[in-house]
């Protein structure tokens, strides 16, 4: 197995340099990330398409776009962001000033996954930069022309002993983990996250974990149908489900079950309805073994509501609905990652809450209701990654907002700022007087214990 700690010791000579901590260098690195994916746009595109038979309008909206918006996010608030700040001083510290100082870890592995090979590559790199670390990037073996194409656009705009990018599949993955980094930024299964973690532990290296999990969605009877058929669609069907935060399964009333299902239909042939034809824009699911996974659930849960056609040749599977669906069905035993959709009914909103929470917690939750006190009653019941009321998915497009899981669903959080404080250690600092000096905190003064017990209660 090869040895990665050569590429390592240079990074760290590099970080100790302490040119990644002048704020300027960062900027300049970030802009030329900016750049880079400009100027290649075309090809990154391309590259997107063979892997994944993503279309422009997919590739630019969920990987392209979503990068240049963190980046100019990013470029406007670094300074701020990497600034000393002040904060509150308590009466024990009388006459000091308080101060966090965020620096960065050191070498940080960011290890991506293939579901969106571009955008889950860049975007946590760009809180590795902005918080003044180097950085090694694993790409995903799975998505070959992606994974070879960010080799080429690294390695032509940066020094190795900057940001390095190291291609391969699970091995090289493994030869990574035995070296010691300063911090492990792992996006993917639940599975493989526990051998991050596990790998991590040997060395006390603190992780970031993007996992996932079976993320529910919840239509009441008070929703609106139209808007919550559509949206919930597009969140399922966009990158054919192989989406973290695609809404895995639904729970509708059984007063408007029959009504959201024509109206899911409806909105399933707008916006993909020749999923499998020759000039199809429809994204194809990534492997062999991943596909025949997927094509066992639709025959083997529930019953076939809509689409259930499959194309092998092309790995193609149409946008399905699977209704009559129970939790003993195999569909619902673990994550789908793929284009089918799992309808169960309800009556009582406090079933489906019990339901939910008898479960591994999920990255994401959504509730379409019209009425303020099912919605709290749902999001204070439940804890979940994040989420949205009435929508789908668009939480993860949010700067302001931090995307990560809980419990299995996931460790830590970026996006925005999440992303500079995820890879930063924040440093508290005292900054002390020698004007005078408080006698209080000495054994010796007089009546010191009376008086430090006033104080500290």
């Amino acid at each position: 197995m090869e040895s990665y700690g050569v590429l390592i010791k240079k990074q760290r000579e590099f970080y100790f340099s302490g040119k990644t901590k002048e704020v300027a260098f960062r900027v300049e690195a970030l802009k030329t990330l900016r750049n880079l994916i400009r100027t290649h746009e075309k090809e990154i595109m391309a590259a997107l398409h063979t892997d994944l038979n993503k279309s422009e309008f997919e590739s630019y909206t969920t990987e392209i776009g979503f990068v240049l918006e963190e980046l100019r996010y990013t470029l406007k608030h670094i300074e701020n962001w990497a600034k000393p700040r002040k904060v509150k001083t308590g009466l024990t510290g009388f006459g000091s000033k308080n101060y966090i100082y965020p620096e960065p870890y050191g070498v940080v592995l960011i290890i991506s996954p293939w579901n969106y090979p571009f955008q889950l590559a860049f975007a946590p790199l760009i809180g590795a930069i902005a918080a003044g670390n180097c950085a090694i990037l694993k790409p995903s073996e799975l998505t070959p022309k992606t994974s070879e194409l960010l080799t080429k656009l690294v390695r032509e705009n940066f020094q190795e002993e900057y940001i390095a990018i190291v291609e391969g599949g699970a091995e090289t993955s493994t030869a990574l983990l035995n070296e010691k980094t300063d911090y492990i930024f792992f996006t993917g299964s639940i599975a493989v996250g526990k051998v991050i973690m596990e790998a991590a532990a040997k060395h006390l290296t603190p992780v970031t974990l993007e996992l996932g999990g079976k993320s529910p969605c919840i239509v009441h009877k008070d929703a609106n149908l139209h808007y919550a058929a559509k949206r919930i669609a597009w969140g399922k069907y966009i990158n054919a489900g192989q989406t973290c935060v695609a809404p895995d399964y639904v729970y509708v009333h059984d007063e408007v079950k029959d009504a959201f299902l024509k109206l899911l239909t409806e909105a399933i042939d707008e916006l993909y309805g020749n999923a499998l034809n020759e000039k199809s824009q429809f994204t194809k699911i990534v492997s062999e073994r991943h596909f025949q996974r997927l094509k066992t659930f639709i025959y083997n849960s529930g019953t076939i509501y809509y689409g259930g056609e499959s194309e092998a040749e092309k790995q193609l599977i149409a946008p399905t609905v699977l209704s009559n669906i129970t939790w003993e069905d195999p569909i619902m035993e673990d994550e789908i990652f793929g284009p089918i959709l799992p309808v169960m009914r309800y009556e009582d909103i406090l079933q489906v809450i019990n339901e939910i929470n008898m479960k591994p917690k999920p990255l994401a939750l959504y509730i379409f209701s019209e009425v303020e006190r099912v919605q709290n009653k749902v999001l204070e019941s439940i804890s979940f990654g994040g989420g949205c009321v009435n929508d789908t998915v668009y939480h993860f497009t949010s700067p302001h907002l931090p995307f990560g899981g809980v419990g299995e669903s996931g460790i830590g959080a970026y996006h925005g700022k999440g992303s500079f404080d995820v890879f930063s250690h924040e440093k508290g600092i005292m900054k002390q007087t020698t004007r005078f000096d408080l006698p209080l905190r000495y054994p010796t003064t007089k009546y010191g214990l009376k008086l430090i017990k006033m104080i500290m209660k």
